[in-house]
């Protein structure tokens, strides 16, 4: 079966235990070895950077007349949540995906966060197994071809409040995580967004990095509704 997914991905494995530690949600980590690290997260933080820096360089090369904030937002709206879970049910790698009784029983096959966590674990995989080819290629067909032509799908919060805000001097904007609620396989963050130390608004999502996306709309709500 993980065959299967080796041709869908286009890339065959040397060290098959990579692709298969990919495929390993926490929640089964925990429920059957009690020890998270050997879940998937750390592919998934590998993954992301590789993911970050291979589309920023893509955009950088391929439109020399955009400015920083235009590039800034379609490198945020290609390597969003709902374009890597789009790859994700392209590649059909719910089916293939190791997960907890609870998180079996509650959905995860389908839940968006977990399938792009999934994504960028398997770009990190690729990536220990075949090196920087191995990756790049990956991105370039799964993820390329999400380049935004027209209006993007998914705003970068955080890029917009700090040209808003930032359009005053002297302004700092600081995101601060004041709580975490839920189980490790579906824990969920609460970050606050301050302006020179006056909170700004404060939003929940199921890693720091979305909780911060969450926090700077609330912001834009209240301060700057034109913006939304």
């Amino acid at each position: 079966m993980i065959k299967d997914l080796e041709i869908a991905i286009g890339y065959r494995f040397r060290d098959i235990s990579l692709l298969q530690n990919a495929l390993t949600h926490s929640s089964y980590a925990n429920e059957r070895w009690h020890n998270s690290l050997m879940s998937n997260e750390r592919l998934e933080f590998l993954g992301d950077s590789i993911l970050g820096m291979t589309v920023a360089e893509h955009l950088y090369r391929s439109f020399p007349d955009r400015p920083e904030g235009e590039l800034t937002r379609m490198r945020a709206d290609m390597v969003c949540e709902q374009t890597l879970a789009s790859v994700a049910a392209q590649l059909g790698l719910g089916q293939h995906l190791l997960l907890g009784h609870g998180e079996e029983q509650g959905g995860g096959r389908t839940r968006p966060s977990i399938l792009a966590d999934a994504v960028e674990s398997i770009i990190a995989a690729c990536y220990l197994d075949g090196g920087s080819e191995a990756a790049v290629k990956f991105i370039q067909t799964f993820i390329f071809c999400h380049v935004p032509v027209k209006r993007l799908h998914n705003m970068d919060f955080k890029t917009t409040l700090q040209e808003q805000v930032q359009r005053k001097k002297n302004q700092i904007i600081t995101y601060t995580l004041v709580g975490t609620s839920g189980p490790d396989h579906d824990k969920q963050f609460v970050v606050e967004v301050s302006i020179n130390g006056v909170s700004a608004g404060t939003g929940t999502g199921s890693s720091k990095k979305r909780a911060e996306q969450d926090a700077a709309r609330k912001a834009l709500e209240t301060l700057f509704p034109e913006t939304i």
